[in-house]
């Protein structure tokens, strides 16, 4: 693959956090962040259950990475990758809550000549969809999974993560941890 000018480059995480693995996309993304430093030129993104507001930052990039809860037929807690060409057959099966959304958004880029030259979805068989915040354990143990799928994704693109000396905890990890001390 020809190696992209790194600055053409956005990694979005989608999901509701409020209905346990459904916010998946947001907290892969977000371990991203606090695991690795990311270089100048890459943008992340909490992208939440948001739309059209995703269009401006989307039209702006070379090559869209998107991590997200998906619906497919295999196991709960499998890990997915869908990339370029496949895009088009996802979104004729419905994969992700989102979808709606996302496929409008890349139709509307691909009509005004703007859509992103490489598009990558990262994504995770949800085990539950309870109204409650934070992961299920079982997503939770597949996080990691998906945080390398991430990476490797960007090393495909020719970006180098380098990790953190230290760890930092994001704001939905924390905010999950409260709601579980409070339940308990």
């Amino acid at each position: 693959m020809k190696q992209t000018n790194r600055g053409d480059i956005l990694v979005i995480g989608m999901g509701n956090v409020l209905m346990q693995d459904e916010g998946i996309g947001v907290r892969a993304v977000e371990e991203l962040e606090n695991r690795f430093h990311i270089p100048d030129g890459v943008r992340v993104m909490d992208g939440g259950t948001t739309g059209m507001e995703l269009f401006e930052p989307m039209r702006q990039c070379d090559c869209l990475i998107v991590a997200d809860a998906v619906n497919a037929k295999v196991a709960p807690g499998s890990l997915v990758r869908i990339a370029n060409d496949e895009i088009r057959a996802f979104f004729q099966t419905k994969l992700s809550n989102h979808q709606l959304g996302l496929s409008d958004l890349l139709a509307l880029l691909t009509l005004k000549g703007e859509r992103p030259r490489h598009i990558a979805i990262i994504g995770m068989v949800p085990h539950s969809l309870e109204n409650k915040l934070g992961l299920t354990d079982k997503a939770q143990a597949g996080l990691e999974g998906m945080v390398e799928m991430l990476r490797a994704e960007l090393a495909g693109l020719g970006v180098t993560l380098e990790p953190r000396r230290e760890r930092t905890i994001g704001h939905w990890h924390r905010e999950a941890a409260l709601e579980q001390a409070a339940c308990a």
